[in-house]
Parts: C-alpha cells; sequence; structure tokens
C-alpha cells in the first residue's frame, strides 16, 4: 500500500481559490480604470468643444472689423437662451449690426447644439470687450468665457472662482480666452 501524506490534502484547490481571487480583484480594478477613463475622456471632449466654440465666436468678432463691436458683441447668455431670428446675411448686403446678429444667433445655435452632441451641459457664455487706448488704431481687449456643468466634482483654484461667468459651484468648468483687437481707422 502507498504512502498517502494525509497533511496536505486539499492544498491544491486552496492555491487555486487564492489565484482566482486575485484575478478577480485584478478584474475590479481594471474595471475601475476604465470607467476612470471615460470620464476623463469625456471631460476632454467637454473642454475641446468649448474651446472650438470660443474660438469660432473669437474669429467671427475679428471678422466684423467695426468701431462699434463693443456694443455688438458685449453680453452674456446661457444654452437655454431662445434663439432669435437671423438676417440673410449671406445673400443680402448687410451691416455691422446685421453681421453681428447673425454671428451671435449662429453661435448660439451651436451652443445648443449640445442637445444632439451632449457635449456642454447649462452653457453660460460671456463676451468681454473693452477699448484699449492706442495711438495706431481703436483697440480692443476682447474676453470670451465658456463656463459649463461638468460630470464630477472639481476643486477649482481661487483665480478660477474668481471668474464671473455661469453658476459657482464644484462642478462647473471653464475655459477663457483672451486676445486683443486691432481696427485701423
Amino acid at each position: 500500500m502507498p504512502f498517502i501524506n494525509r497533511t496536505q490534502s486539499g492544498f491544491t484547490l486552496l492555491e487555486v481559490l487564492i489565484a482566482f481571487m486575485v484575478l478577480s480583484f485584478g478584474l475590479l480594478g481594471a474595471v475601475a480604470l476604465q470607467a476612470q477613463a471615460k470620464k476623463a475622456s469625456f471631460d476632454s471632449m467637454q473642454r475641446a468643444a468649448a474651446i472650438s466654440l470660443g474660438e469660432d465666436i473669437m474669429q467671427r468678432i475679428r471678422s466684423n472689423d467695426t468701431a462699434d463691436i463693443v456694443s455688438l458683441y458685449k453680453q452674456t447668455f446661457s444654452s437655454d437662451t431662445d434663439l432669435s431670428p437671423r438676417d440673410d446675411c449671406y445673400t443680402d448686403v448687410c451691416s455691422a449690426q446685421n453681421i453681428a446678429r447673425t454671428d451671435l444667433e449662429n453661435w448660439k445655435a451651436a451652443i445648443r447644439a449640445r442637445e444632439n452632441t451632449g457635449s456642454l451641459d447649462e452653457a453660460t457664455v460671456c463676451i468681454n470687450i473693452t477699448s484699449v487706448a492706442n495711438t495706431a488704431g481703436m483697440g480692443f481687449d476682447v474676453s470670451v468665457i465658456v463656463s459649463w456643468r461638468g460630470r464630477q466634482d472639481f476643486k477649482a483654484s481661487d483665480a478660477t472662482k474668481a471668474i464671473q461667468c455661469g453658476n459657482v459651484d464644484d462642478r462647473r468648468r471653464l475655459v477663457k480666452l483672451d486676445s486683443y483687437l486691432l481696427i485701423r481707422g
């Protein structure tokens, strides 16, 4: 009769059980990492959309080369703002005021596109324009702030909290674009 060591029976089953638990924790960690990556990807998409929209209105302001840009473009509005009828500045000759109205309405429509793409929730846009004394012509500091509500809490710096555009809370995200515009007379 062969000799059987009874002190080691079931040891292999215990090793398999421990290996299974280690594998389970590893898979749970991989799933959690994937969830965090998806959140970061969504935040990145929102920021890219805000930068793109901010650059778009900045170029629209630059192309409407008029000394009245302060009265035409300086305003604050949200993605809930109703759209006004647009002027047909694509086929008709338009004044600087009509071009500005068309620019802003087209841009508001782009901000509202979030309903289709999910890009910017509860967006608020602030366009600030101030005159700057300049000997070469009329100068303006143009600041476009796009603020929206993110999906997770975020600890903002004091400088970011000080920017007054949109609701200031732990989920607010914002992009601020500054430029200088010179209108030669």
